[in-house]
């Protein structure tokens, strides 16, 4: 396979998305990240849109969810998975605004 201007070696990928390299790979071997296809030297060849994949990965990290409710939110399915992952991100939602008053009311304790 020969690599086209738009694809990404692993390095470049890691760089433009801010994760290690052993970030990708365990991404990867989890499934949130697809395969990467090879060069015929065996490199790791990305697309575009496997960094949009990896910062959205790290962003819904950052606001609680785990790598398995975020295996659910990258599945692409039918109706019935699109209401699983709404109803996903309307418990996290929940549980951020719990979270938000509880932090509030420990606030007033304080003052």
């Amino acid at each position: 396979m020969r690599m086209s201007s738009g694809e990404l070696r692993i390095g470049e990928l890691a760089t433009r998305a801010g994760v290690s390299i052993d970030t990708i790979r365990y991404y990867e071997r989890r499934r949130l990240l697809p395969r990467a296809e090879r060069s015929r030297g065996g490199f790791r060849l990305y697309t575009p849109e496997a960094v949009d994949r990896l910062r959205f990965i790290k962003q819904a990290q950052e606001i609680g969810f785990s790598l398995d409710e975020i295996g659910g939110l990258l599945t692409t399915g039918d109706a019935a998975e699109c209401r699983k992952v709404r109803d996903l991100l309307r418990a996290k939602l929940e549980d951020v605004d719990a979270r938000i008053n509880a932090m509030r009311k420990f606030r007033m304790l304080r003052k």
